[in-house]
């Protein structure tokens, strides 16, 4: 995949180390202040993959904004938190999103702060309700992986967050430092179009990875391995009447939102 994708360029130290002590500040700041805020995103992927984290910046994966999931009741105390340490809101963005989004800048500093609240919505939708007090200081494991499985138009960045999930972690039915592929599966059984899009790309991640020159081959063998048992938990998993009718509509009808930038 070409070098030019969003998000893929070289990035010294002294820049991701920027966005990392930043994440820290705000993350003490938000647990002093009892607010639930819950890391995505690439330094989400990072903080959860202590092994192979180093791939990032081997591959020329850069960190571009930090971001978070959080609950809607407490966008106003965010909102407070976040001005009190020197950024500015974005309020145009809240506003046209009703509330599911906001967007905060540090002056200055090139430092970029999203929080989606209640969900993600882009390609598809993955809702938060009773997952953010699941881990810390990320969203799930599950989430994380269909954080990047819902993007239709999937980028390299994502396919490298991916590649790390899946060397670091084991699959099974729980969230322990593990990827609840139980969940996956129950959630791609009540829609087909979120198991469209997953599937879809977990296979293009399987087939990507085998081009990645930093791997190794045990490595590219483990992603396949991983990639397969993920693949048959979404086959396996009972499917109702709704998703088996329209997994015979299939690819005519589209099965995913467009997604513009804000």
């Amino acid at each position: 995949m070409s070098g030019t994708s969003v998000g893929m360029r070289a990035q010294d130290r002294s820049e991701r180390e920027k966005f990392e002590n930043e994440l820290k500040s705000i993350l003490k700041a938000s647990d002093d202040a009892g607010i639930v805020m819950r890391v995505i995103g690439s330094l989400a992927f990072q903080m959860h993959c202590q092994k192979f984290g180093y791939l990032q910046e081997a591959m020329g994966r850069a960190y571009t904004d930090i971001d978070f999931a959080a609950y809607g009741r407490q966008s106003k105390p965010i909102q407070e938190l976040m001005n009190s340490m020197g950024y500015g809101e974005n309020r145009e963005v809240f506003i046209a999103t009703e509330g599911e989004r906001a967007i905060f800048d540090k002056p200055g500093t090139g430092l970029h702060v999203d929080i989606f609240y209640e969900k993600l919505d882009f390609c598809h939708t993955i809702y938060w309700k009773d997952r953010l007090e699941v881990d810390s200081p990320t969203i799930p494991l599950a989430e994380l992986l269909l954080e990047k499985m819902q993007i239709v138009k999937i980028n390299e960045k994502d396919v490298i967050d991916t590649i790390m999930l899946l060397l670091e972690h084991s699959l099974g039915d729980h969230d322990s430092d593990t990827i609840n592929t139980r969940h996956i599966a129950n959630l791609c059984a009540n829609d087909w179009g979120l198991w469209r899009t997953t599937a879809m790309n977990l296979d293009k991640v399987r087939l990507l990875a085998q081009g990645y020159g930093q791997l190794s081959d045990e490595q590219k063998a483990r992603i396949t391995e991983q990639v397969n048992l993920i693949m048959k938990r979404l086959e396996d998993e009972p499917k109702p009447f709704a998703w088996k009718m329209r997994n015979q509509v299939g690819d005519r009808v589209k099965w995913y939102k467009d997604v513009d930038e804000v």
